[in-house]
């Protein structure tokens, strides 16, 4: 995917971008998405935070949408699953309705919109990938297989792994985003507090994440 904005679209007003929240009121859960895509060959899963719900069991704030990814180049098999609605892409506030494939390939989200309504449903994130490997969008020397970046449910929803969300959510670390980090660490193994440190230093040097993440002194037994 390229880095410049493909031409047209609708940029949107101030009043326009605080408007979609209403838009998105009605979106959809990760029960509802399973089920759209249930028995799908590609990889997917649920992202951000969502994800780090569906990590510790249950729902802990309010969620303004829902993001899953997928591999780029499976977009057409996704896309297929959703007869009667449509995908716009979005990005850097402005709207491409109905994204041709010029847009797709220029920019990475794509927002499941209800024709009837002008709602939105589901955000879909099309990810850099070679085959079944996963290219990390922010460093693109971040690459692991699919099966070690998704986990799933009891119920078998996939969700992408902690460690990788909050390396996400890292770059702007918002308020919601320290909540985030703040709430999920503690029930991170050391495994993946360890694996999170490493993709940090790696992408975002000197971020203040990381002096939470250093490994908890040992009480030594006199």
């Amino acid at each position: 995917m390229s880095e410049q904005l493909p031409g047209g679209g609708i940029e949107l007003s101030p009043a326009e971008i605080e408007a979609l929240d209403a838009r998105w009121s009605s979106c959809w859960t990760p029960s509802d998405v399973a089920r759209h895509l249930a028995g799908i060959a590609t990889p997917w899963y649920v992202a951000a935070g969502w994800a780090l719900d569906l990590f510790r069991g249950r729902q802990t704030r309010e969620h303004g949408d829902i993001e899953i990814a997928i591999p780029a180049a499976s977009f057409p098999e996704v896309r297929s699953r959703f007869p009667g609605y449509v995908f716009d892409g979005a990005g850097s506030g402005r709207i491409w309705e109905d994204a041709t494939p010029d847009v797709l390939a220029a920019i990475h989200q794509t927002w499941l919109r209800d024709p009837a309504t002008g709602n939105y449903l589901l955000d879909v994130f099309r990810e850099p990938h070679e085959g079944d490997t996963w290219i990390c969008r922010r460093d693109e020397t971040i690459r692991l297989p699919y099966r070690d970046i998704t986990h799933h449910t009891h119920n078998g929803i996939p969700y992408l792994t902690p460690e990788l969300v909050l390396l996400f959510k890292a770059k702007h670390a918002r308020r919601k985003d320290q909540a985030d980090f703040d709430a999920t660490v503690p029930h991170m193994t050391p495994a993946q507090r360890e694996k999170l440190a490493e993709l940090l230093a790696r992408a975002h040097p000197g971020h203040p994440w990381l002096a939470d993440l250093q490994p908890l002194p040992q009480t030594v037994t006199p």
